[in-house]
């Protein structure tokens, strides 16, 4: 099999990198043409949508799974343009190029699709609308491989960390270790997601791909359980503590969204269904507060 990956550099693609390699062939892209570390990869800009097609056709992969995008959530209401040029207008062309080719693409989409005004968990065919420019900018993406016709894998995750990267849990580590106390939101809800398992679950999901008659839906893809920002930042401190990562936990007061005013509104509550994995795929995620005891050992184990 051979795989393309675009957006090698972030938080799931770093570890789809490590996770796609058993599966095939594998070729990556990053905007840079570098991949941590420094290894020379293939060079590709979202920005730059001729470009794409030319990626997809050069690369000429069975499966393209496309990790990459804007995801400023609060600055994208300041830069509209930038988050539809990455999140539907990019997508919209390696979809199109994927069509042409006969190529599976998987993509990575959001909760944030969701208004976030449910009382139980969001199904994939559950209404979808957006509280902001960056939501609005994948669900675009969405549609747009919905309309070009290619086959594919649309995963909607969220609460999205790793022990690398921009994420909550790396913030609240900088924090905890800086401050004695400090307030985190406790009426916003969701299950936090580990990088490593989503990308676990992409290999496993293409491994299981039967080519005569490739999908073309949208999945969600979470850790099980559910939390609050408030909740899920006592665990950090917890964890860490537990593990020797830091000297002391910080006090933790629980605030409402209204005391911590953002650009961008967020879903109030974001957990995902993921029955329809389960019963199509015979795949489950374990619940979240696994997941966040594997990264803090990782970190542990440096």
């Amino acid at each position: 099999m051979r795989l393309l990956l675009i957006g090698g550099n972030g938080q799931v693609g770093f570890e789809l990198a490590r996770s796609l390699a058993p599966l095939g062939d594998l070729q990556i892209t990053t905007r840079s043409g570098r991949l941590p570390g420094g290894a020379v990869c293939l060079q590709l800009d979202l920005d730059d949508a001729s470009s794409l097609n030319d990626c997809v056709e050069t690369a000429a992969a069975d499966v393209i799974v496309n990790a990459g995008a804007y995801t400023a959530v609060d600055r994208a209401e300041d830069e509209p343009e930038r988050a539809f040029r990455a999140n539907a207008d990019a997508v919209a062309a390696i979809a199109q190029a994927c069509a042409r080719r006969g190529s599976m693409l998987v993509h990575y989409s959001t909760d944030y699709v969701f208004d976030g005004r449910s009382q139980r968990a969001w199904s994939e065919s559950d209404p979808t609308a957006p509280l902001g420019v960056y939501g609005a900018s994948k669900r675009a993406g969405e549609l747009a491989i919905a309309d070009s016709g290619c086959a594919h894998l649309v995963l909607r995750t969220a609460w999205v960390y790793a022990a690398r990267g921009q994420n909550f849990f790396r913030t609240m580590l900088r924090l905890g270790a800086e401050r004695t106390e400090l307030s985190v939101v406790a009426d916003q809800r969701g299950a936090p997601t580990p990088a490593r398992w989503i990308a676990a679950a992409t290999a496993a999901l293409i491994a299981r791909l039967d080519a005569a008659s490739p999908p073309r839906e949208i999945l969600h893809l979470t850790a099980a359980g559910e939390c609050s920002w408030h909740e899920f930042a006592c665990a950090i401190f917890e964890d860490a503590h537990a593990a020797g990562l830091l000297a002391v936990t910080p006090t933790v007061h629980a605030i409402e969204t209204a005391e911590y005013p953002t650009r961008a509104r967020r879903p109030a509550f974001s957990r995902l269904d993921n029955a329809r994995l389960k019963e199509c795929w015979d795949l489950a995620l374990p619940e979240w507060r696994v997941g966040l005891r594997q990264v803090i050992a990782e970190l542990a184990s440096r």
